[in-house]
């Protein structure tokens, strides 16, 4: 990962773990994550429209084993949205050790394979680990505010 990425990375956790405890993000999982890094670092990444699509643009399958710091950890989890029923999957951010932080019931940490027994909101399955994306593929043709593209 190139330092960039490192100080991104570090801005996302540290703006992550000021938002523990807050019930802003319920059914919006992607937005946190994405949330984690656009706002507090100024710029702006293009995932799909569910933390599934996400996982599946983003090929996360193909990482199955232990994440990196700053990845996003991609769960299968389906229920009902709006009246909409799927697999909407579930996202987190790895901050380390094992761990995710997370918006559940409210925004958390857990492990990131214990995400697999919390319960679940009524209507939805459980968790299923399906994989890990890392940041330079997270941000990949990711905007800064400025307007300048990268690739």
């Amino acid at each position: 990962m190139d330092t960039e990425f490192e100080i991104y990375v570090e801005n996302a956790i540290r703006w992550a773990h000021e938002n523990i405890g807050s019930n802003d993000y319920l059914f919006k999982c992607l937005a946190f994550v994405e949330d984690a890094y656009e706002e507090s670092n100024c710029v702006e990444i293009f995932g799909g429209d569910s933390a599934k699509e996400s996982a599946v643009q983003y090929e996360a399958y193909k990482n199955i084993g232990f994440p990196p710091i700053g990845a996003f950890v991609f769960y299968d989890a389906s229920g009902t949205i709006s009246g909409e029923c799927k697999n909407f999957g579930h996202v987190g951010i790895h901050i380390g050790n094992g761990y995710i932080v997370h918006a559940w019931d409210k925004v958390r940490v857990d492990n990131y394979m214990d995400v697999e027994n919390l319960s679940a909101a009524p209507g939805w399955t459980k968790p299923k680990y399906l994989g890990w994306s890392p940041v330079d593929r997270i941000f990949k043709g990711y905007i800064k505010k400025t307007g300048k593209i990268h690739s």
